[in-house]
C-alpha cells in the first residue's frame, strides 16, 4: 500500500469546496478514460456508494467506494469524509479534509492509501507519485469547475 497526500488552498468557501469535492460524477469528468456512477440514491451520507470505471474495453476496472464517514463543514468545524475502496483491483481509503481559513477560503487535504492488485511493493513511490500527481490534478479540476 502507498500513501498520498494532495493540499489545496482556494478562496471558495467552505460548503462550496465540499459541494464540489463530493460531486461524485464530476469526478469521472476530471480523471482520463473514467466514468463514474453513484449506485445509491441521493443526498450524500454514510452509506452512498459509488463506483469509478477506468480504462477502455476489455481493459477496464471498476474501482468501488462507499461513504463510511460524513460529515459536512459547518460553523467551527471542518468537512470530513471518508470512502472505503473495496474493488478487486484498487483497495484501500481516501480522506477528505475541508477546512475553512482565517480570513476566508478554504484549504483542502486529499490523503488516500492505495493499493493495487498484482502490483509488487517495489513500485509503491512510483504509485505514490502517480497518485499524487493524477488526483492533484483532479482535485485542481473539481475546484475550477464549480
Amino acid at each position: 500500500m502507498t500513501l498520498f497526500r494532495v493540499e489545496r488552498t482556494v478562496s471558495a468557501a467552505p460548503d462550496e469546496v465540499w459541494r464540489r469535492l463530493t460531486d461524485w460524477p464530476a469526478h469521472g469528468r476530471q480523471v482520463p478514460l473514467t466514468r463514474t456512477r453513484v449506485l445509491t440514491p441521493g443526498p450524500n451520507r454514510v452509506g452512498t456508494r459509488f463506483s469509478a470505471r477506468t480504462g477502455v474495453g476489455r481493459l477496464s476496472f471498476d474501482d468501488p467506494m462507499e461513504v463510511v464517514v460524513w460529515e459536512p463543514p459547518g460553523a467551527g468545524r471542518p468537512g470530513v469524509c471518508h470512502l472505503e475502496k473495496s474493488g478487486r483491483v484498487v483497495r484501500g481509503w481516501a480522506l477528505v479534509e475541508v477546512t475553512e481559513m482565517r480570513g476566508g477560503g478554504s484549504r483542502v487535504v486529499w490523503t488516500e492509501e492505495l493499493s493495487v492488485r498484482g502490483l509488487p511493493r517495489a513500485f509503491d513511490p512510483v504509485l505514490g507519485r502517480a497518485g499524487r500527481t493524477l488526483f492533484g490534478q483532479a482535485v485542481d479540476g473539481l475546484l475550477r469547475e464549480g
